[in-house]
């Protein structure tokens, strides 16, 4: 390569990486936590997920959210989760008397409230946010996307820079000189292992976009379907009749018309809409599949629940599957235990990235 475009190419890394590296450091912090969310939660909350005792029959999802209305004054549902696993607990959450978004576990069996929590209390919520806001909604999340752009053209032009002029050089860069000084053992561990988790930080950058843009999501359909992502259904003529006047079994029916449609087994979730004209989806994933998050999908009127389209997971076009596919990925959930420690590891390593190569920008200053 033209020294001339390296030196460029050098500038840049330097300068990009020295502007980026704290948020690089907070996302990367943040993102090895979140990779073994579930596990750490269910450790720390066992009550929010699993009961003490089976029941021979389960309460109805009406009971459940009526029981939420009259005692916790809930006003509105926003979401129902269901579990195949007879000790799960169903979570549910709904929008209190000041419109703030409240987590609740409930006993399946009895109706028992056995936790609740304040989305934006709740610990992994906190990550989250700052995993993909840092905390400042709109704008965190335009810093978190373009920290993300820079941290691939930092990947990119790592390995550019990285790359030995001759191979019989290669050896000699895949290694830690332990047995040197601080200098180049920081050199080479920023290097080296830059290079060996390279392509697990570009798969987990790339996706992690797709929160952050989109006409990055836009961009993934167009280039599986060849068009943009398809709008979910609306509600025609929507006649605005309260679904509550039918009470007593809204939500059962619909969760029992969508586990009739699909008759294997798995989770179902309960997504009800903000606004007046969107349709209820009603989520069923696939339990005895290694691979996650592929679910099928049933749109319901909002007002009389009616079935407005039904969506088994193999009629998903191709855009549909790979954005199914983009959370896992970007998790390390993918394969299992195997995918998630790797991405742990990596995102590990990632966090030390800006401190690293802060410490040979200092050097060579000096």
């Amino acid at each position: 390569m033209n020294k001339k475009i390296k030196k460029s190419i050098g500038w840049l890394h330097l300068w990009l990486g020295l502007g980026s590296g704290l948020i690089v450091f907070i996302v990367a912090l943040t993102g090895s936590l979140l990779v073994f969310e579930k596990e750490i939660d269910q450790f720390l909350n066992p009550e929010f997920y699993t009961v003490n005792t089976i029941g021979s029959t389960k309460k109805t999802l009406d009971y459940c959210t009526l029981v939420l209305e009259k005692d916790y004054s809930v006003k509105k549902i926003s979401r129902i989760s269901t579990y195949n696993d007879p000790m799960r607990t169903i979570v549910i959450v709904g929008k209190n008397k000041d419109k703030e978004a409240q987590i609740f576990s409930m006993d399946p069996y009895t109706g028992k409230v056995l936790g609740t929590v304040l989305q934006k209390n709740r610990f992994y919520s906190i990550v989250l946010s700052l995993h993909r806001q840092l905390l400042l909604d709109d704008v965190g999340e335009m810093i978190t996307g373009i920290s993300c752009l820079i941290f691939v053209f930092m990947l990119i032009s790592g390995l550019i820079l990285w790359w030995p002029k001759k191979m019989k050089n290669l050896k000699q860069r895949l290694t830690v000189k332990w047995s040197a000084s601080f200098k180049r053992v920081n050199w080479d561990f920023h290097s080296t292992f830059g290079f060996y988790s390279f392509l697990v930080l570009l798969i987990i950058s790339l996706t992690g976009l797709t929160w952050s843009f989109k006409w990055f999501e836009s961009g993934m359909y167009f280039l599986a379907d060849g068009a943009i992502k398809k709008a979910s259904p609306k509600v025609e003529n929507p006649t605005k009749i309260d679904p509550k006047l039918d009470q007593t079994s809204f939500y059962q029916n619909l969760y029992r018309k969508t586990d009739s449609i699909f008759p294997y087994k798995g989770n179902i979730q309960i997504r009800m809409p903000s606004d007046t004209i969107n349709s209820i989806l009603v989520l069923k994933e696939y339990a005895d599949i290694s691979i996650p998050n592929q679910s099928s999908a049933v749109y319901f009127d909002k007002y009389t629940s009616k079935n407005i389209e039904t969506r088994p997971y193999e009629s998903f076009s191709n855009g549909d599957r790979v954005r199914r596919l983009i959370y896992p990925i970007h998790t390390g959930s993918i394969y299992g235990y195997p995918t998630k420690i790797i991405a742990f590891l990596v995102t590990l390593f990632a966090l030390t990235l800006p401190i690293s190569g802060l410490i040979i920008w200092l050097g060579r200053k000096k």
